[in-house]
Formats: structure tokens, C-alpha cells, sequence
């Protein structure tokens, strides 16, 4: 049977018998239906576990999306929000097939309006505000105990260390998990990391024979790449095993040893007590640390550095409307335990009050969305791989954390930045005075090939 609601057309199966857990997920996909239809985003198609199905938007559907039970129903309607949704979501009882980017504008209408034709019951409106109370609690208790070493090494592990063969099929042969640096729309993600890479070399204005020290070193690329094309002697820091285990084994057989070498421990226990290193990057790190410890962090780093040195740090911020929403999120709940980003004042504060001397800022948001849609695209067309290598929850964290990332850059809610500081001493980090040596071949206008 069919029923046209608005431009919608409802599937519609014929029960021999009405349940009262039929007669609800009837009500409340009709209490749906009807809010839909002030719904103008991307065409989609919603379907529920028993058929029953509508189209909504003009034009075929980009994506679908399947509810495979009234509790996910009933959460749709009475408590969207991010962990409600997101736990469905990582067990399979919400589904979304096709083009999961146009997916948030779906999921931005849904968190946004009052829904419920059929109320929850009093006692069903105490267990959902019981169950929101909790997470709160359980945010505002965890981060009393955040950012310890071992707790640190913990979170860490937490998300770095799946197989190296989870990572490389998306990530590709770079093998850098962090923000490309796109100079041209033909380019490719590989291309555009390598800009990045080099682009990070030549701000800190790499020379041969400086010491230079890479915290959050991932899988070695960029100290690889440092020593082989700046002749530098770097050192890499990463509390992921099994990212401390890939880059011992890619400094080996390319041949660096003498050069290279990477460390499995917290950049709180390098030793400070003098100076050692010409040159610090941190790149994809800093998330981790929390705003709360941003002081020990840049005091840390600026002890590590020699006088005149430099250091850039690249890493994601939130916009202010943003940051002042702390509280349960997807994000760390199921992809970084402990994370809670600074705005970008925060973070310029904080180092200056270290006594570094703030000398570049560069917005790399954009960058960052493509970076994320290509990794994702790669992630969905090697989803047979990757499952031999992690469970399918995994996965589906993994899909939706990425998605969600590139929409909350492209929205601005949260951006990434390279900061450039300067340790007082010399003035060699004042030489040249210009941007042009960092983006500039002399021979015209294109980022140093890093090949």
C-alpha cells in the first residue's frame, strides 16, 4: 500500500496483527514524516527495518539512511544528539549508505528541531535525562584524571595502534596522518603531503647538520624526509607502539640509522636540563595534550629548544562557539579519549607566555576538508582490505569520525593552523624577512618538489 505525504512516498507492509511496539514506530515515523517535510537539504532516502521507506528532496537520493530498530527510531525523535546517534551508528542499527558528507545535513536538521508527536512517557523523559546527566559527569569526572603519562600513553594507544596495514590503503604511501598542503587542484594526496612535509622544512628553516626533533613523530615520514633532502639529524618521539615499530623498521632499510632514530616516550621526558635541539616540529599532536596543559606543554618544548631556535607546531583548534560547548561528544567517547581543543588565542597566549616569540600563522582549514574527503573516499573503496585488519565497528567509527571532521572544517567549527615560533637568541630565525623563500623555487613559483 501506498500513501503520498508531501513529495514522499511511504512503502508501506501489510501486518496481519498490530503490537503496541507496532503501533509507536507507526506514530512516531509518522511524527517524522511530518517534520521532514520542512526538510531542504540533499535527497535522501530514509528507510526503516521493515521496508517501510520514503524519499525526501528533489531529485534521486545521495545517500540512505536505515533504522533498524524503534530504540534508534525513538532516539531520532525524543534525544538526537551525538553519542544516541553515534552508538547506533558504531553497532550497526543506523545505517547510511552513499554519500555520507550530504548525510550531516540530515543529522544538523534532525539535532536542530523539537520532535515527538507521540511524547515520551514521564518515566522515559527521567531515563533520557539520567543517561544525558551521566555523560556529563563522566566527561567532567574523566577530565580530572586527564593527561597523566600512563593515561597519555593510554589515549594514545587508543587510537594509534591498529596494524600499520589498517592505515596504509588510505593514507597511502606518504603515510602521514595529518592535514595535505593542496598548491593545486590537480595535485593528489600524495603530492599534497609531500608540500606539506617540505613546506613544514622550510619554514623552520631547516640547514644541514641542525638537530631537529619531531614530537608526535607518526609513522616517520616527515623525519625521513627532513634528513634526506635537508641533511638534518632528527629525532622522532611517539607513544604508539606500533607507530614507533614502523618507523624503526622505514629508518633501517632506507638506510638512515645514523641520522634518524625515533623514541617510544612522552616529550615531558626528554630530557631538558640543556638545550639540544636547533629545530622542533609538532605536527597532528598538540590535540592531545588539552588545553588545560598548554603551559607545561610550550614551557616543555621551549626547554628542549637552543636559543634562536624554531618551532612549529601544526594542529587543530576550535572556533570559540565551539570551545565553549565542552562536554560528551562521539569524538571522544569512540576516536580520541582525553581531547579538548584550545581556540587559537588560547593556544598564541600560552607559547608567548613560554616565551616564544609568535613570528608566523597560516589557516590551512580547506586544506584539511580535502585532505579528510580523500582519505575517506579511499577508506570506502577499501572497506573488503581494512576489515581483514580491524572489526566492523572500527570502521564505522573510523568513516564517521573522518566525515564529521571534514564537515566541522567545512563549517569552521574547528580549523587547523601552522604557528611558527621563535626561540630569542640569535637572528638567524629573522632571515629572510619574507614568506617567499618558504613557497618559492627560484626558478618560479612552485612549492619545492619533495621527491
Amino acid at each position: 500500500m501506498t500513501l503520498g505525504i508531501g513529495k514522499s512516498i511511504i512503502r508501506e507492509q501489510v501486518m496481519p496483527t498490530v503490537t503496541k511496539a507496532d503501533a509507536l514506530s507507526r506514530k512516531l515515523y509518522a511524527g517524522l514524516t511530518h517534520e521532514l517535510e520542512a526538510y531542504h537539504g540533499p535527497s535522501f532516502e530514509l528507510r526503516l527495518w521493515d521496508d517501510t521507506g520514503a524519499n525526501y528532496g528533489a531529485g534521486n537520493p545521495r545517500f540512505t539512511i536505515t533504522v533498524k530498530s524503534l530504540d534508534v527510531l525513538k532516539s531520532l525523535l525524543w534525544d538526537p544528539n551525538e553519542i544516541s546517534l553515534g552508538d547506533a551508528f558504531v553497532k550497526g542499527d543506523l545505517e547510511v549508505e552513499g554519500d555520507i558528507f550530504a548525510m550531516f545535513e540530515f543529522a544538523d536538521f534532525v539535532f536542530s528541531r523539537a520532535h515527538g508527536v507521540e511524547s515520551p512517557s514521564y518515566a522515559r523523559r527521567l531515563v533520557l535525562s539520567a543517561g544525558r546527566a551521566y555523560h556529563h559527569l563522566e566527561y567532567a569526572v574523566g577530565d580530572l584524571f586527564t593527561h597523566s603519562l600512563r593515561r597519555d600513553r593510554e589515549a594514545i594507544s587508543f587510537h594509534y595502534d591498529k596494524p600499520p596495514e589498517f592505515f596504509a590503503p588510505w593514507l597511502g604511501p606518504t603515510m602521514v596522518y595529518s592535514c595535505a598542503y593542496f598548491c593545486r587542484n590537480s595535485e593528489t594526496l600524495e603530492d599534497a603531503q609531500r608540500n606539506k612535509l617540505d613546506l613544514i622544512c622550510k619554514k623552520l628553516r631547516l640547514r644541514a647538520g641542525d638537530r631537529m626533533l619531531d614530537i608526535g613523530c607518526g609513522w616517520g615520514s616527515l623525519i625521513l624526509h627532513a634528513v634526506k633532502h635537508y641533511g638534518v639529524h632528527a629525532t622522532g618521539i611517539t607513544l604508539s607502539e606500533q607507530q614507533f615499530a614502523f618507523a624503526q623498521r622505514r629508518i633501517a632499510q632506507e638506510g638512515l640509522a645514523a641520522d634518524c632514530e625515533v623514541r617510544l616516550c612522552d616529550y615531558r621526558q626528554m630530557d631538558s636540563a640543556a638545550p639540544s635541539f636547533d629545530k622542533i616540529s609538532s605536527v597532528g599532536m598538540f590535540e592531545h595534550v588539552g588545553w588545560q596543559n598548554l603551559g607545561t606543554y610550550f614551557n616543555t618544548v621551549k626547554k628542549l629548544l637552543r636559543p634562536g631556535g624554531t618551532f612549529l607546531n601544526h594542529g587543530i583548534v576550535s572556533s570559540l562557539d565551539e570551545y565553549k560547548k565542552h562536554g560528551p561528544s562521539f569524538i571522544r567517547k569512540y576516536v580520541f579519549p582525553d581531547t579538548a581543543l584550545a581556540t587559537l588565542p588560547i593556544v598564541t597566549t600560552q607559547a608567548e607566555h613560554a616565551g616564544f616569540e609568535l613570528r608566523d600563522v597560516e589557516c590551512l582549514r580547506e586544506h584539511y576538508e580535502r585532505t579528510l574527503h580523500g582519505w575517506v573516499d579511499r577508506l570506502e573503496r577499501c572497506k573488503r582490505e581494512l576489515l581483514n585488519y580491524v572489526d566492523p565497528e572500527t570502521y564505522r567509527i573510523w568513516r564517521l569520525y573522518m566525515a564529521g571532521s571534514a564537515e566541522a572544517f567545512r563549517k569552521a567549527k574547528i580549523s587547523v593552523y601552522q604557528i611558527l615560533l621563535a626561540s630569542p637568541g640569535n637572528d638567524d630565525h629573522l632571515q629572510p624577512t619574507t614568506r617567499a623563500d618558504w613557497l618559492l623555487q627560484s626558478t618560479g613559483g612552485q612549492l619545492a618538489d619533495a621527491n
